[in-house]
Order: structure tokens, then C-alpha cells, then sequence
């Protein structure tokens, strides 16, 4: 960042080569649709290039970064919670998010079962972690995206979210709880499979 601060506008494209994804697949689980996600996470980085001067490196880029796109999607969400009629733009269904392996990718399995029957349990175990996700309150569903999908640190995600960092923790278990109980009967299948 300094070096873009100083005038090297090479220095910018590897800002948003490092960040890009997470900020993206952040603000996506934030606002479920792609294509917003993409324009946000686009803005995000207009606001960087014109905020630039007033970075002060007394916060982590990421930091700062993060705080930028969370505000940015508060105020489309904001603004989306006005309009009482569905966009004709907005997809019907699940968000396609292809981001990442699915809870059935990370399982090892070594059990000689059907692409078929693999193909119906990752989808429906995907659903089931959309859901699960979107059932969360926006606090805990927020924390829970800084961390697992950014890997910002607690501290990090205090000073974005504007609480202190025992709240952000705890915010962060009432989610890993929440998620547990709503993802409890995959489990055994995880057990199963190892």
C-alpha cells in the first residue's frame, strides 16, 4: 500500500490479486447474489484507489479493506430492505456459489458409491450450509464470514465491526453452535467416511 501511496500503480494490482477473492466470497455471503457481490467487491476497490491518502497503516490493509467492503454491503442491504418487490435481476434459488470445495470435497471417502449419489449429497449438503449460514443473526453470520472466509484475525474484526473482541468471539461460538445443531445429522456421515 505504501508503495502505491508513493505513485506505483503495479503496486495497486497486486493489492487486488492478494485480496480480491476473500473480499469477494466475504461480501457475496454477506448479499447473496453474484452479480451485486461482484459490483460491490469492484467498489470496494474504487474506494481504495480514493481513499488511498488517508490510509495511515495504523490498521492492517486487510483491516481496513474489510471495513470498507462491510460498510459497503450494509448499505446495499440497507437499500435493498426498502424496496418491497423482488429485482427482476435477482436469481431464482441458490446463489451459485462455486467458491471453495463443499463440506463432501473436504470429507475422505474411499467407499465406492455412485458420482450420482456423491453429486445429490453434496448438494444438499451445500443447501443445508446456505441455510444454515443465512438462518444466522447478521452479527454472528458476519463474524463468522471475517474469520472463516478472510481469515481476519479476532482483534481485526473487533476494530471493523466497531465491539469489542470478547464480543466478536462470542459472536463466533453462538455461530459455530448454531451451524453445529443445523448441520448436526452429517456428522455420522463424516465419521463414517474418514
Amino acid at each position: 500500500m505504501r508503495q502505491f501511496q508513493g505513485g506505483d500503480r503495479k503496486a495497486f494490482g497486486i493489492l487486488v490479486g492478494r485480496h480480491k477473492t476473500s473480499m469477494f466470497n466475504f461480501i457475496l455471503r454477506q448479499v447473496r447474489d453474484r452479480g451485486i457481490a461482484e459490483d460491490l467487491t469492484q467498489d470496494t476497490f474504487v474506494r481504495v484507489v480514493q481513499s488511498a491518502a488517508s490510509f495511515k497503516h495504523e490498521a492492517r490493509f486487510s483491516t481496513w479493506t474489510y471495513a470498507i467492503a462491510r460498510n459497503l454491503c450494509i448499505d446495499h442491504l440497507r437499500k435493498s430492505a426498502l424496496r418491497r418487490h423482488a429485482s427482476l435481476d435477482q436469481p431464482v434459488g441458490r446463489d451459485g456459489d462455486t467458491q471453495g470445495a463443499t463440506l463432501s470435497e473436504r470429507i475422505a471417502d474411499n467407499r465406492p458409491e455412485s458420482s450420482a449419489e456423491r453429486t445429490a449429497v453434496s448438494a444438499d449438503i451445500g443447501a443445508r450450509v446456505n441455510r444454515a449460514l443465512d438462518a444466522l443473526p447478521a452479527e454472528q453470520r458476519e463474524v463468522f464470514l471475517l474469520r472463516q472466509l478472510g481469515q481476519v484475525p479476532f482483534k481485526d474484526i473487533a476494530e471493523i465491526t466497531g465491539v469489542s473482541e470478547n464480543t466478536v468471539k462470542s459472536r463466533m461460538r453462538y455461530a459455530l453452535e448454531r451451524l453445529q445443531e443445523a448441520l448436526i445429522e452429517y456428522e455420522d456421515l463424516a465419521r463414517v467416511r474418514k
